[in-house]
């Protein structure tokens, strides 16, 4: 199962860097390692609704309100990275800071990205994006390499699009919704 250091040494070798056992390691791939394996974790997770990464909650209307625009306000999950889906709300919503803002009333029950922190969760064309997301953010610091910069970022595109294809297609397609518009062409 793959380990924050197993994903290091994937981007590492990517951009033809030596390996690392440690990310605590007294060497400058393991010290740029360190440093940037957190950010690349979390924006990957956040760039797609990852079926390994999703979870759901109940949230309670906070004692405060917002200064306008909406009646109420609910703290965030400490570990929400995005907020996917406000179940069964006919109100409009909208994220601002750590809070989530509607009219909803309480509670509300919402699907949201969670910061997993844990690779053995993830799905292995997940782990595989995080690593190339990483070799390109490695490349700069580590190979002043244009070049290879260039390849890392074509490889994370490539990557990245084929995880997410393969994580859509886990779940039910969404019901096809018939109304007058649709059935007037029939």
């Amino acid at each position: 199962m793959p380990s924050a250091v197993d994903i290091c040494n994937r981007a590492l070798s990517r951009v033809g860097e030596a390996r690392i056992t440690s990310l605590l390691d007294d060497s400058k791939q393991a010290r740029a390692c360190n440093s940037a394996y957190t950010h690349v974790r979390d924006e990957v997770l956040r760039a797609h609704p990852w079926n390994s990464a999703i979870t759901r909650a109940s949230l309670a209307k906070l004692s405060s309100s917002p200064s306008f625009g909406y009646d109420d306000e609910y703290q965030l999950p400490a570990d929400c990275l995005r907020v996917v889906e406000v179940y069964d709300s006919v109100y409009p919503w909208v994220v601002e800071g750590r809070k989530l803002l509607s009219d909803e009333g309480s509670p509300i029950s919402i699907r949201y990205v969670k910061r997993e922190e844990d690779p053995n969760q993830w799905d292995s064309l997940l782990a595989s994006a995080v690593s190339a997301r990483l070799a390109l953010e490695l490349c700069e610091e580590l190979t002043q390499s244009n070049t290879k910069k260039e390849a890392a970022a074509q490889y994370y595109e490539v990557l990245l699009s084929r995880a997410r294809m393969a994580d859509g297609q886990e779940q039910s397609p969404m019901p096809f919704e018939e109304d007058a518009w649709v059935n007037a062409r029939y």
